[in-house]
């Protein structure tokens, strides 16, 4: 099938991240995966929720969004707060980012990254934990060069990438008119010590085979290795 970009079946969309997007947060970064865009936002803190106050631990989570014109028709704010997909979206985020941080170390301070989409095709989740991490590391570079925290605070990076299968094909990265098409979809999130964070996989229509779910997960393992490297060449220049 013919796909995006002129890619083959295990090709990632074009990744481009750019650090230090915003001037005024601790760490900020714009990804782009093909023409799915998203800006990371991370804010730093000087306390937790207070179910976590007085245990010496840090916490970090995430909030996502859409603007109304990121899709081809409006979509409405959620002015009532995040609906349940958003909801979803933002607890996965959250878990996600937690993986690659050593809680205790971090001392009692709260990281919120704001992933906020601006052009939607396909893959905001993860691109939004791709490029979350990358806005999280920056804020936590910050915080060891004043002294605040430990250097080891950052203990491994995280990153996300969606699979999925169309008319017996196995595809990586899938884009939305892919995604819409999907027989099986998939989204992977990994660290960089190649543990998996969480692996979300649904099936439209007729069930898929373990040999499948094989295949899925070694096309997702090899692009986020992409993405990994990518991040951190982001990381060493910025």
């Amino acid at each position: 099938m013919t796909r995006s970009e002129g890619r083959a079946n295990n090709e990632l969309r074009k990744v481009r991240i750019v650090p230090g997007y915003l001037d005024y947060a601790e760490g900020s970064a714009l990804i782009q995966m093909g023409n799915t865009r998203v800006v990371c936002a991370a804010s730093v803190e000087g306390r937790v929720p207070p179910w976590l106050t007085g245990r010496g631990s840090g916490w970090v989570t995430a909030e996502y969004g859409m603007l109304p014109r990121s899709t081809l028709t409006r979509t409405p704010r959620e002015t009532r707060g995040p609906g349940g997909r958003t909801a979803e979206i933002q607890r996965l985020i959250g878990r996600s980012l937690r993986a690659a941080v050593d809680l205790r170390l971090l001392g009692e301070r709260t990281i919120t990254v704001d992933c906020d989409v601006i052009q939607a095709d396909g893959g905001t989740r993860t691109a939004s934990i791709t490029g979350g991490y990358v806005a999280l590391a920056l804020a936590l570079q910050k915080l060891i060069r004043e002294r605040t925290v430990h250097r080891n605070v950052l203990k491994t990076a995280v990153a996300a990438v969606s699979a999925g299968v169309i008319g017996q094909e196995v595809l990586l990265d899938l884009d939305y008119v892919e995604d819409s098409r999907a027989e099986v979809d998939l989204n992977v999130v990994m660290t960089a010590a190649n543990q998996f964070v969480e692996i979300q996989g649904t099936a439209e229509g007729q069930p898929f085979s373990r040999e499948t779910l094989n295949q899925l997960l070694e096309l997702a393992m090899k692009g986020i290795e992409e993405l990994l490297a990518a991040q951190r060449e982001v990381l060493k220049t910025a």
